[in-house]
């Protein structure tokens, strides 16, 4: 960095944020990271970061909601998976907490089903079905589901196709 001795200044600090904030919201450690990827100092950091919090373009609970409704919406994500990517990206457990509130058992469960009859319709018509099971379930635990969220869903979408849904509950 040209400027200052240690990495640049606030201002240019400022700047890098805003321009990574232009491309997606993101949460206050991910702006930490990055910058000190480019050579900032913690001080300089800490400066930039507080002014974009002060004037409300850093607000990692408004991040998390929006990462969570966007996320089990467009991608079809669990809340295992949401609360796992929210903790890599920085964000206190508080917040991830929070996030995690705005959806309902209900919501988890329909677009769980959703995804099942997405999956059905590209699964082979003969496949047996215990495999049938093993793949839907496993999708939806790769997706962030809990495994009894999981089994619940592929037994009504199952019965719901006439394919045989008589799954017994899974023991954790």
């Amino acid at each position: 960095m040209a400027a200052g001795s240690e990495g640049g200044t606030v201002e240019q600090a400022k700047e890098a944020c805003l321009r990574l904030l232009a491309v997606r919201a993101r949460s206050r450690a991910e702006l930490a990271q990055r910058l000190a990827a480019k050579g900032y100092s913690p001080e300089v950091s800490e400066g930039a970061l507080d002014r974009l919090t002060e004037v409300g373009l850093i607000d990692d609970a408004a991040f998390a909601e929006q990462w969570v409704h966007s996320r089990h919406a467009f991608s079809g994500k669990g809340k295992q998976a949401l609360a796992q990517e929210l903790r890599r990206k920085g964000v206190a457990q508080s917040d991830v907490a929070a996030a995690l509130d705005a959806i309902t058992t209900d919501d988890e469960e329909t677009r769980a089903g959703e995804l099942v009859r997405r999956k059905l319709r590209s699964l082979p018509r003969d496949l047996d079905r215990d495999k049938m099971i093993r793949r839907l379930v496993g999708m939806l635990a790769r997706r962030g589901y809990n495994q009894a969220t999981a089994y619940r869903v592929v037994k009504a979408e199952l019965a719901d196709r006439g394919a045989g849904g008589d799954l017994d509950e899974p023991v954790d």
